[in-house]
């Protein structure tokens, strides 16, 4: 049997930069942006979590070094 080669009929554009600024602005049109409230209570959530964490850190780290000192009789 002879095989067709498969020839692609629908040309393919090269895009260019304005159809990548097209679509980002398309893109960010269905974006629901958060209200003032929910963004400031979302600031609040993000910045207690990130000082819970670095003040967890810090007790660990603060322990570890103590039991260190404890067991290996140094001090720092």
């Amino acid at each position: 049997m002879d095989k067709k080669p498969v020839v692609n009929t629908t040309a393919k554009k090269k895009p260019n930069v304005g159809d990548y600024f097209r679509g980002v602005r398309t893109e960010i049109k269905k974006v629901i942006w958060p209200s003032r409230k929910e963004l400031f209570s979302y600031t609040a959530v993000v910045v207690l979590t990130c000082v819970t964490f670095a003040l967890l850190f810090w007790g660990f780290d603060s322990a570890f070094l103590a039991l260190l000192k404890a067991v290996l009789n140094i001090s720092i």
